[in-house]
């Protein structure tokens, strides 16, 4: 998808990339072109809700959109993940008393307000006495007194009404049940065979759920895991160390752990995946308010604008434009706000906070210099060449001071780029020499907006060229006017 001069790529103005959900409210053609228009970098489809035949209507719609707009865009397929829920009440619904006991079992009978069934019983023996149920998002509260095969009796540390197949959580364990439902492996092998760009896996405990997952994948696309259990944050290095990135998934993590724990564990779930060099998103009722206001509030306004200051990759939008009344105003606040952030005179000095240590290969050190060179000289523009995407992913964890201009023969490279700090892609053709490259990443960067004649540029590749991971070349260039006059790649 080569983009000409009368599509040009527009680079935004900032750095952190926007992640927003398509649902009904947002999944046709002209919304999802406002979307684009707005801000929006990325986008999300949930596979929790709606059909395939929908979904493929949407993402045929996002790569329309693509094409009218020369821009590399990203799609991101959510997989729903297991759900545990609790059976059904004789009348709907049923009052727990607080402080009563209340049995949770595998009778299929339904439930009153004293017992109902669970139907998954993969929970009944690995539940302790002390341990927690949360029922219905955490509205109840409910903790073990005692557990066996058949039952578990529970003391109601916060009652209330309970109705039919209410979701159930529990913080306390590691539930022995795969990361991937029946559900989750049809939605999988759907959104690998549309062809989208990552997957996001859901309810992640351990290691095993994602390379269970990348297995099935194939080598498609790449893999998000979703952090939203506490064993998950258990196990945090080496679930990140398997994924091609990370979300920060706010809202069963916050059910699941005290409120007051969530910011310290996202600041930390950020950081971490930036040591890595992967990309990482902050997700969950980031706008929630604009799902029915066309205004934020300002405890939200924060929200956005903390995550951008801790150096996240990417901030999301979830039903605010999925299913929200102001979809395009809800993307046009967070540009808003995640611009604003970054002209504030203490941004850079606030994202390196966290030392990042590059790793002992040129690759790296070329990567890290190229930020430095960028600090102490005026510097337009970084441009990387890249095959893979590795060149990309090294700098844009140096968050360098000057924006980066990705130039790759891959397409699906250069839409997996549409959710890394700092990076604004082209799909192009490949180079085949030194002086091409500095040509064509002279020629490409004033088409793109990155500098004016006189500025200076930063070109990173490896030599010997298309080969892939062996990025060995830093060359600062300068830009003359007439670049523009040369030849098109």
């Amino acid at each position: 998808m080569s983009t000409s001069p009368s599509h040009k790529l527009d680079p935004r103005g900032r750095k952190v990339k926007i992640l927003a959900t398509l649902g009904p409210a947002s999944r046709d053609i002209d919304m999802i072109r406002k979307l684009i228009r707005a801000g929006a970098d990325a986008f999300r489809v949930n596979m929790s809700h709606g059909d395939h035949p929908t979904h493929a209507q949407t993402i045929a719609n996002v790569r329309e959109a693509e094409k009218e707009f020369g821009r590399p865009i990203s799609i991101l397929c959510d997989l729903q993940g297991p759900k545990l829920r609790v059976g059904t009440f004789k009348d709907g619904r049923a009052v727990i008393r607080h402080s009563g006991h209340f049995t949770l079992d595998r009778n299929p009978e339904p439930g009153d307000e004293n017992r109902v069934c669970l139907p998954h019983p993969e929970l009944f023996g690995i539940l302790r006495k002390g341990q927690r149920l949360l029922i219905d998002d955490g509205k109840l509260k409910l903790r073990v007194i005692r557990a066996d095969e058949n039952e578990i009796l529970c003391s109601a540390d916060v009652g209330g009404v309970i109705s039919d197949r209410k979701g159930v959580n529990v913080p306390d364990a590691v539930v022995p049940i795969p990361a991937l439902t029946e559900k989750d492996r049809r939605d999988l092998a759907f959104a690998v065979a549309q062809n989208v760009d990552w997957i996001g896996l859901s309810f992640v405990q351990r290691a095993e759920d994602v390379a269970e997952a990348r297995k099935l994948m194939g080598g498609h696309g790449a893999l998000v895991a979703k952090i939203e259990k506490p064993a998950a944050v258990e196990s945090l290095d080496e679930i990140i160390n398997l994924s091609d990135g990370v979300m920060v998934a706010r809202g069963d993590l916050g059910v699941e752990l005290n409120p007051e724990e969530v910011p310290p564990i996202q600041k930390l779930i950020v950081e971490t995946t930036r040591r890595s060099g992967k990309p990482v998103i902050v997700a969950t009722q980031m706008l929630e308010s604009m799902i029915e206001s066309p205004a934020p509030t300002r405890a939200e306004v924060s929200d956005v604008a903390n995550a951008v200051y801790d150096g996240a990759d990417v901030v999301m939008l979830s039903a605010e434009t999925a299913s929200g009344q102001w979809p395009e105003e809800a993307v046009t606040i967070m540009h808003r706000i995640a611009s604003q952030v970054e002209k504030d005179v203490t941004y850079r000095r606030r994202i390196h906070i966290a030392e990042i240590e590059a790793d002992p290969t040129t690759a790296d050190a070329l990567a890290k210099a190229s930020a430095s060179i960028a600090e102490t000289v005026s510097i337009a523009g970084i441009v990387v060449f890249t095959a893979s995407g590795s060149t990309a992913r090294r700098v844009a964890r140096e968050r360098p001071a000057a924006p980066m201009l990705v130039l790759t023969p891959s397409l699906k490279t250069a839409r997996k780029a549409a959710l890394l700090w700092g990076a604004h892609a082209v799909h192009t053709k490949d180079i085949g020499s030194f002086e091409e490259m500095i040509a064509k990443g002279k020629r490409m960067a004033l088409r793109h907006g990155f500098g004016e004649a006189g500025a200076k540029l930063i070109a990173l590749a490896g030599v010997p060229f298309g080969t892939p991971g062996a990025t060995n070349l830093l060359h600062v260039v300068t830009l003359a006017g007439n670049e523009l006059e040369k030849h098109e790649g």
